[in-house]
């Protein structure tokens, strides 16, 4: 799950934050509709918040293309939600652990000042940032229990993997592989996690593409972004 996280979802699976402080300062707007749904400016610059802490960097240091990248992920988000329909959030256990990992991302948050204010200079609340990590967990769970029965790595995809790549990999780099047997599991995992990504972005786009997606300024006839 990790892994799918980091990739797309890793990747993404965001639900907007709410009660931050910086939202104060935006004035709010419309940004993007999805299905009927609002996509607002300050849902937006939430997000970016929240991908930025997760990452150990500021908010104002993304590009323009990664803003929009994050407005694309909000957008993924939504036609998810509007599919799995999450229930309550994850267990508080799981949700602490997760926060534990994202503090660790911070150097000057080993103390509990420290850590508040690195939520501070965010933009965020130890509450609405545990909501957030809660619904993700959630949401990300309800898509694997989705896709993931649909997903078979027989042996020989393995096997395929082992000898075609990962031998070539290593003798490349001048290592020596470990057998099969070794590594089997571990290929077979990855191999899965691989598949739960294209599972994921084929099924995005074909929500996209059922879907009314426009700006502000589309007209009542247009249709996706």
């Amino acid at each position: 799950m990790k892994r799918w996280q980091q990739c797309a979802l890793t990747a993404a699976l965001s639900i907007a934050l709410a009660g931050v402080s910086n939202a104060g300062s935006i004035v709010d707007r419309v940004v993007r509709s999805v299905n009927g749904h609002v996509v607002l400016q300050s849902d937006w610059e939430q997000e970016i918040a929240f991908e930025a802490l997760l990452n150990g960097r500021q908010p104002d240091s993304f590009t323009t293309a990664e803003r929009n990248a994050a407005l694309d992920r909000l957008i993924d988000q939504e036609l998810l939600r509007e599919q799995v329909r999450p229930g309550p959030g994850a267990p508080p256990t799981e949700v602490a652990a997760r926060l534990a990992e994202v503090r660790k991302l911070q150097p000057d948050s080993s103390t509990e000042d420290g850590w508040h204010a690195t939520l501070q200079r965010y933009g965020l609340t130890q509450t609405a940032l545990e909501k957030r990590l809660s619904d993700d967990m959630q949401l990300m769970k309800l898509v694997e229990d989705r896709l993931r029965p649909s997903i078979q790595i027989d042996q020989k995809a393995v096997e395929n993997y082992y000898h075609d790549q990962l031998l070539p990999e290593v003798t490349k780099a001048g290592g020596r592989a470990k057998p099969l047997t070794e590594v089997y599991g571990r290929i077979k995992t990855l191999l899965a996690e691989k598949k739960m990504n294209e599972l994921l972005t084929g099924w995005l786009a074909s929500l996209r593409s059922g879907s009314t997606i426009r700006t502000p300024e589309s007209s009542a006839g247009e249709g996706n972004r």
